[in-house]
């Protein structure tokens, strides 16, 4: 019987969650395995700020799974404070067996015990795939995003 935990994230499992990043056609694309110093210096400035939790799913000493919530205090909607999903990847032998559906139940959870009004988060157009798991937990494609590189 396998033993899943979802936990913060330790320094020690960056290679793994680098790897998770690095395993679909954008992540391959964008993340860099063989240098980890970047992911270091980001994960211990996540792990400082409390409004971050960058978490992992360990099933039986392996890393299965990641996500990163951000929690927003705001003024819009009558001072909300919201949360962000970010990150969520899942190891290519766990998909379609509900882990997914797993982090972001404990995503949302988190958020409420947080006192946020809204979660949201943003997917990739090309992520048709992850659009319809979203839509089946509940989340509407409300708006249209847009980023600038810098």
């Amino acid at each position: 019987m396998s033993d899943l935990k979802i936990r913060p994230a330790a320094e020690s499992d960056i290679p793994a969650i680098v790897a998770l990043l690095a395993d679909d056609p954008l992540g391959a694309r964008r993340e860099s395995p063989d240098d980890l110093t970047p992911y270091t210096a980001a994960h211990r400035r996540i792990a400082a700020d409390p409004q971050q939790h960058l978490v992992v799913a360990d099933r039986d000493g392996q890393i299965v799974g990641t996500l990163q919530l951000t929690v927003i205090p705001g003024l819009s909607r009558r001072g909300a404070t919201r949360s962000i999903i970010e990150g969520v990847r899942i190891h290519a032998d766990e998909r379609g067996g509900g882990l997914g559906t797993q982090l972001i139940e404990w995503a949302v959870a988190e958020s409420r015990s947080q006192d946020c009004q809204l979660v949201q988060l943003t997917s990739d157009t090309t992520r048709t795939d992850a659009h319809r798991f979203y839509e089946r937990l509940g989340f509407t494609a409300t708006h249209l995003g847009f980023k600038l590189q810098l």
